[in-house]
C-alpha cells in the first residue's frame, strides 16, 4: 500500500522537480500537484508534464493533499506556509527539504500551529538548479533525515519514511539541533568554505592574469563545482543554521591556526598525521557507499 495517494510539491526547482519525477516514476498512481511561486516555472512544469496539474496559487495546490512537500529556500518556509493555511486539509501532512530544521520547524509551527509536521532533509543535490534540472532518481542511494518534534505521533513519521524508502533513499531519524549541527560539518561550512575560495581567487584575478582560471587543478575545480550552487538557498541556510554554522566555523579557524602554526615550524609529522587521518576518512565515506573511487572523481577527458 502506498504512504500517500495526493502530493503536492511545494517549489519546483531543482529539489522539487526531482522529487515530482521519482513520485512518478516509483508511484505511478500517486496524483502529484505542483504549484512554484514564479509564473515562468509554472509555465515550465506545465510544458514539460510536471505533474498532474500545476496550481496557480499555493491553497488551490494543497486543497486535497495528503502530503504537502515544502521545496523551498528555508527562509521562504513560513511565508508560503502561510499562503496555503486555511487550505490545507486536517489530516494531510506536511514536510519539507530544508538544510536547516530548527528554523523551518519554529517557521512552520508559527502559521500552522495543528498541522502534522514531519520536516525532513534528502540529503542530496546538484549544483544546477531549475524544473529542469531535477531527475528521478536523484535520491536513490542517498540518505533523508527526518527531525520530528518531540510528542509527534509515530503514524505520520512511519509514513513519511516509506515515502522517502520508495524514492529509493535511506531514512535517518535525528533531532532538529543533532541534525543541524552535523550539517553544519558536513555541508554548509564546506559551501562556505567554498564560496569563500572561489570568490579569494575571482578578487585575484587581476593580479594572477587569469591564471587562477587557466591554471585550475582538479581541488579548485571541484570549489567552483560546490560555490555555483543556487544562492538564495544558501543565503537562507546560513542565516537559518547560523549558530551550529559559527560553532563549526570556530572550530575550523583553530584547526587552520594549527595547520598554519605546524607549516611555520615545519612541523612534518604533524600535517603527516593529519592528513592520514583526513585519507582515511575519504576511504570510509567510499566503503559506505556515499560516493566512488573512479579515478579524478569520474571526470572525462
Amino acid at each position: 500500500m502506498l504512504p500517500f495517494a495526493r502530493v503536492t510539491v511545494i517549489g519546483l526547482g531543482l529539489i522539487g522537480s526531482s522529487v515530482a519525477r521519482s513520485v512518478r516514476a516509483t508511484m505511478p498512481t500517486v496524483r502529484i500537484t505542483g504549484y512554484d511561486a514564479d509564473p515562468a516555472v509554472r509555465a515550465t512544469a506545465r510544458r514539460i508534464d510536471l505533474a498532474d496539474d500545476v496550481a496557480d496559487s499555493a491553497g488551490a495546490a494543497v486543497i486535497d493533499a495528503d502530503l504537502v512537500m515544502l521545496c523551498v529556500p528555508v527562509g521562504a518556509m513560513g511565508a508560503v506556509a502561510a499562503e496555503f493555511a486555511d487550505d490545507l486539509p486536517a489530516d494531510a501532512i506536511v514536510s519539507d527539504v530544508g538544510g536547516s530544521k530548527e528554523s523551518v520547524i519554529a517557521a512552520l509551527r508559527a502559521v500552522l500551529p495543528d498541522a502534522t509536521i514531519v520536516p525532513g532533509h534528502p540529503v542530496a543535490g546538484t549544483e544546477h538548479s531549475g524544473p529542469e534540472s531535477g531527475f528521478a532518481t536523484l535520491f536513490r542511494g542517498r540518505w533523508c533525515i527526518l527531525t520530528p518534534e518531540a510528542g509527534t505521533p509515530e503514524a505520520p513519521v512511519v509514513r513519511l519514511r516509506s515515502f522517502w524508502e520508495t524514492l529509493g533513499a535511506a531514512v535517518e531519524i535525528m533531532t532538529p539541533r543533532h541534525h543541524d549541527l552535523v550539517l553544519a560539518v558536513t555541508s554548509h561550512v564546506p559551501h562556505l568554505i567554498a564560496y569563500s575560495i572561489v570568490g579569494t581567487a575571482s578578487d585575484l584575478e587581476e593580479v594572477t592574469q587569469s591564471e587562477v582560471i587557466k591554471f585550475s587543478a582538479g581541488g579548485f575545480r571541484d570549489f567552483t563545482r560546490i560555490a555555483a550552487s543556487d544562492p538564495t538557498m544558501w543565503r537562507d541556510v546560513f542565516l537559518n543554521n547560523r549558530e551550529a554554522v559559527l560553532e563549526i566555523l570556530q572550530r575550523l579557524t583553530e584547526d587552520v591556526t594549527m595547520l598554519q602554526r605546524a607549516i611555520r615550524w615545519g612541523d612534518g609529522d604533524q600535517l603527516f598525521d593529519l592528513f592520514t587521518r583526513t585519507r582515511a576518512i575519504r576511504r570510509s565515506i567510499i566503503e559506505q557507499g556515499q560516493d566512488d573511487a573512479a579515478p579524478d572523481f569520474g571526470r572525462s577527458h
